[in-house]
């Protein structure tokens, strides 16, 4: 496997710890409802509500929110949540993956469109800029958790793609269909996963000017503030 080195421009991440922290409670609120709207109410035969509760706990989500969760899902009044990822041009042309989830299509269109009104950006069509990503597993790990010789070798026999080393995590990617497999793997060796997910990797990145770069930057934090919401993915370097 070789070194990764794109993670740093993967993600545009809000630096205030407290939006973040509610954009990922809310987040993993939505997937729980979804979850056991699509598979019912019982982790245990559900796996999407099962990995929900997993990644519901890694953030801290209180037990009594999840549960509160469950059985406001399983209630007819409660609407569900659809995922739409929209696909963007920004600045110089870098392209930006907008994932969604909402329970309400009409209000997030209208939003999207005063997005670009406000900072830029043209709305694409679908396929036109998702071509330019590849859906990756992404299992970050405690690195004081496990030796890197150790978890290298445990992914690696657990079928990872690609392995980094960053200051405070291993970063280990895989194919959409092993990630669980490998979290599982990471685990089962004392490892210490702090998330597991799937995230759009750009399989290249563009250069762009200061000016087009922070113009990119104000309409990706823009986009992150909207509450339906999950993640912003950009190509730029």
């Amino acid at each position: 496997m070789a070194g990764h080195s794109k993670w740093a421009n993967i993600k545009h991440r809000k630096e205030r710890a407290d939006a973040r922290k509610g954009k990922a409670f809310s987040k993993v609120a939505k997937e729980i409802i979804s979850a056991v709207k699509m598979g019912g109410a019982d982790p245990e035969s559900n796996p999407r509500l099962r990995l929900a509760i997993q990644k519901a706990k890694v953030i801290n989500f209180p037990n009594e929110s999840i549960e509160r969760n469950i059985k406001k899902a399983s209630s007819a009044d409660q609407s569900d949540f659809f995922e739409i990822n929209y696909e963007l041009y920004g600045y110089g042309g870098v392209g930006l993956i907008v994932e969604v989830m909402t329970d309400n299509k009409n209000r997030i269109a209208s939003e999207m469109r005063i997005a670009t009104n406000k900072r830029g950006g043209v709305i694409a069509s679908p396929g036109a800029v998702a071509y330019q990503f590849d859906l990756k597993g992404v299992v970050e790990v405690a690195r004081d958790s496990m030796e890197e010789e150790k978890l290298f070798s445990v992914v690696t026999e657990a079928g990872a793609d690609d392995f980094e080393v960053e200051e405070e995590q291993y970063l280990v990617l895989t194919a959409p269909n092993d990630l669980f497999g490998v979290k599982e793997a990471i685990e089962a060796a004392g490892g210490r996963c702090i998330e597991a997910s799937l995230k759009q990797i750009p399989k290249n990145l563009i250069d762009v000017t200061p000016e087009q770069a922070q113009a990119n930057l104000d309409l990706m934090a823009w986009l992150e503030e909207l509450d339906d919401v999950d993640a912003v993915y950009h190509n730029m370097a």
